[in-house]
């Protein structure tokens, strides 16, 4: 358990652009032994199968939500309402993936390497949240008439241990809408240059 007070900040956020987390979401992380994964706080990714944009288009730094990025964006707010244990924190909407911060708050007592440890799909354990949670979207979208919706069948996970650790990734949530139009920006201008360089008329 971290030893400060979460603030909520999705709000100023949810319709911004992400990027990469150092190049590794979409590994799902290895879960570390004797850890009860029913406590603590976690950064997770979640990404679409085949990285198909299906949440929305960014424009100008900010992602515009498609219907299913709708439903995805109501079902993690219904997260602490259903699951009265669980705390959000910062978290981002992507075209073809989601960003979180998640604290697990079972009643017990404090989440340590010497507790039982339960199951990685225990009924409030972060594997099922993130099982129902994809679970629950999926049968929506498709509802919708997104028949080709799905999920990437893993997920990445970053236990957060340290006050600071958790500054940084809510720094990372919200500092990387800007970063990824720049670099949508920069792409743009590169590709253009390359178009400008190979198309010119011989003098």
């Amino acid at each position: 358990m971290l030893p400060l007070p979460i603030t909520i900040i999705h709000n100023t956020i949810i319709h911004n652009t992400m990027t990469k987390f150092r190049n590794t979401y979409r590994i799902e992380s290895a879960r570390l032994k004797g850890w009860d994964y029913t406590r603590g706080w976690y950064f997770i990714t979640i990404c679409t199968h085949r990285r198909k944009p299906h949440f929305g288009a960014i424009d100008n730094g900010v992602v515009h939500l498609s219907r299913a990025g709708e439903i995805v964006q109501e079902e993690w707010l219904r997260t602490p309402v259903i699951r009265p244990t669980t705390q959000i924190d910062a978290w981002v909407i992507m075209p073809d993936h989601f960003h979180a911060i998640i604290g697990l708050h079972r009643q017990d007592g404090i989440g340590s390497y010497q507790d039982a440890v339960p199951p990685a799909w225990t009924s409030g354990s972060l594997g099922a949240i993130v099982c129902q949670f994809k679970s629950i979207c999926t049968k929506r979208i498709r509802s919708e008439g997104f028949s080709d919706f799905a999920w990437q069948s893993r997920y990445y996970d970053c236990r957060i241990s340290t006050s600071r650790a958790l500054q940084n990734i809510r720094q990372y949530i919200i500092a990387n809408p800007l970063k990824k139009n720049r670099a949508q920006q920069h792409n743009s201008r590169s590709s253009t240059q390359r178009h400008d360089s190979t198309s010119a008329p011989e003098e």
